[in-house]
């Protein structure tokens, strides 16, 4: 119940604070490749319940058609704003909206797509379950991107059997660092 009020509380907060940025935003990706500016993509949440997860559009319209489904870093649908939007994480701020309606939390394990129930045992399945999905975990807070599938996996799991209010606090303060590059390897 605390981790609920700290998601709303924090949530609120933050898109009051982030309200200019979410504008600028939706703005420049509207200007160079026009509406919509929202992605919404499936995903696994608590429960294995799927929902639609908000991202701000990072590629040009109708990307999935035009190529594979994971991105390259060079890819060559992903447009100037989208670049940038990537490099600051400013895609993902929409999910504040998932988080307010209760589909995901501030801090779990990243929500994944149908196709990766394949990398978990089915144990493993459930106990990434057990816990509603963030928009950072453990995993962005240690690596960022910068990891194996095994390692996200690991930390994601270990995550489950060690949630709690502190640790979320931890791991939104090393995800800040992170992306202020004062915590960058």
């Amino acid at each position: 119940m605390l981790k609920r009020v700290m998601d709303i509380a924090f949530s609120l907060l933050a898109l009051l604070a982030l309200s200019p940025l979410l504008l600028l935003a939706a703005l420049a990706i509207a200007l160079e490749t026009g509406w919509p500016v929202l992605f919404k993509q499936t995903r696994i949440g608590q429960q294995g319940r799927e929902f639609g997860m908000y991202k701000f559009r990072s590629m040009v319209k109708n990307a999935a058609a035009i190529g594979p489904y994971h991105t390259a870093s060079n890819d060559a649908r992903i447009t100037r704003v989208g670049r940038f939007i990537r490099r600051t994480s400013i895609d993902e701020l929409p999910q504040i909206f998932n988080v307010l309606k209760g589909d995901m939390s501030l801090v779990g394990p990243r929500p994944d797509v149908p196709v990766q129930r394949a990398d978990y045992t089915e144990a493993q399945w459930a106990q990434r379950c057990s816990v509603r999905p963030g928009i950072t975990g453990l995993a962005q807070a240690l690596y960022r991107s910068d990891c194996t599938q095994e390692q996200r996996v690991a930390a994601d799991l270990l995550y489950t059997q060690q949630a709690g209010v502190w640790l979320d606090l931890k791991i939104m303060l090393m995800t800040v660092k992170r992306l202020s590059g004062k915590g960058s390897n």
